[in-house]
């Protein structure tokens, strides 16, 4: 393992976290502002937008489970994840040449493909630059500074709406700019790491037989809360129900991803000295009372205090969760195990967008948001009931 300096993260870790920031501020200058582009640029329905939002994520999953496996296969994991990146980097800004909905979806496919590529051996590889006792806080500060880069991107987009101009699609253009940065840091300043692989190891297996118990309990639980965990665009439309404007929107997400940017490292740093479930129940209790939030807020100044505890659910959760299946995997089957755990978040994201789309539409906001928020609860006591804190030296 390389020199460690800042937070005490090698080169490795440190580097994998500014090349989130920067994919992300190319990405988040787009996404925000994508929901609206589709309903009033191009005039999109609520129900298109979760089609869309779900199909993507759903495909992004497929790509996951076998780029996860690829790289534990052949023992590389970089040249998989700059690959990815750069589908992404040159595929996002043609959103800025699209006339109608369909097109979006095209472009989002390839976008998602990108993803899709990248995430499993880029969450295997962070596994492997890190000690057990820091997995939490290395995963925490690669997702701080992935919700830096989506804060930065909207504030960008914002000012470049008020200074230069209102049109989405030169904006979308002009995201191509971070994303160069991304892929030089990622091809200068990131290598693979030797494991625990061998010769003699045989390539990890898909079968549900092959994994432990602990780990099917934790794909399942994880799959059942996605299922209320709908794509955050409802949020953004949301958000213009009750009175936020399309040039505050941006201001909104910034604020959001200040939030996940403020909690991402304690949060899960804090899963390091007091357990991966304690903290995961903890985040998923905070998802259940945002999402109730949402169901019943009545003024534009709920939804900016709402978005910004919001931003605490993603601290918590999400580094405690890519921690955990390290601490269940063993490091030769990680870039799988992660391929699977990405699988499942992804199969339930389509059905997940899809329900709130049709909830919203036949009986309303109030029972949607109200769905995602029983699923966090349902989802929290199975943690507790099913679920043991990890023992780092028992693994499958």
């Amino acid at each position: 393992m390389d020199t460690k300096s800042f937070l005490g993260l090698s080169k490795n870790v440190r580097n994998l976290g500014w090349v989130s920031l920067f994919n992300d501020i190319s990405s988040e200058m787009i996404y925000p502002l994508l929901p609206l582009f589709l309903t009033q640029v191009l005039g999109a329905g609520v129900l298109f937008v979760g089609i869309i939002e779900g199909i993507a994520e759903s495909v992004s999953s497929f790509l996951k489970l076998f780029s996860g496996w690829l790289s534990d296969r052949y023992h590389k994991r970089k040249g998989i994840i700059l690959f990815g990146y750069s589908l992404a980097s040159v595929t996002r800004p043609f959103m800025g040449l699209v006339t109608s909905a369909f097109h979006v979806l095209f472009l989002r496919f390839f976008d998602r493909i990108g993803k899709g590529v990248r995430a499993s051996p880029r969450d295997a590889l962070l596994s492997q630059s890190c000690s057990e006792n820091e997995r939490g806080k290395a995963f925490g500060f690669q997702r701080a500074m992935d919700h830096a880069g989506a804060m930065i991107g909207p504030l960008i987009a914002s000012l470049l709406m008020v200074s230069l101009t209102k049109n989405l699609r030169v904006i979308f253009l002009l995201s191509f700019i971070p994303a160069l940065f991304c892929l030089l840091i990622l091809y200068r300043g990131v290598t693979d790491i030797k494991g625990e692989k061998t010769s003699s190891s045989p390539p990890p297996r898909l079968q549900w037989k092959n994994w432990s118990r602990k780990f099917k309990y934790f794909l399942l639980i994880i799959t059942l809360f996605t299922l209320g965990n709908s794509s955050d665009a409802f949020l953004l439309l949301r958000a213009k129900d009750l009175g936020i404007d399309i040039v505050s929107i941006p201001i909104l997400w910034f604020l959001f991803h200040l939030s996940k940017t403020i909690f991402s490292i304690p949060g899960s740093a804090l899963s390091d000295r007091i357990g991966r479930r304690k903290v995961m129940v903890l985040g998923w209790m905070v998802y259940g009372l945002v999402y109730l939030g949402f169901a019943f807020a009545s003024k534009a100044y709920h939804i900016w205090l709402l978005f910004f505890i919001y931003g605490l659910f993603f601290g918590l959760s999400e580094g405690t969760e890519r921690a955990w299946v390290a601490d269940l995997v063993e490091e030769s089957k990680r870039g799988t195990a992660y391929g699977i755990y990405n699988f499942f978040i992804g199969m339930a994201a389509l059905p997940a967008s899809l329900l709130m789309g049709l909830i919203w539409n036949t009986v309303g906001v109030q029972w949607a948001f109200s769905f995602g928020a029983v699923m966090a609860l349902i989802a929290a006591l199975l943690a507790i009931i099913l679920m043991e804190e990890p023992q780092t030296k028992e693994k499958l």
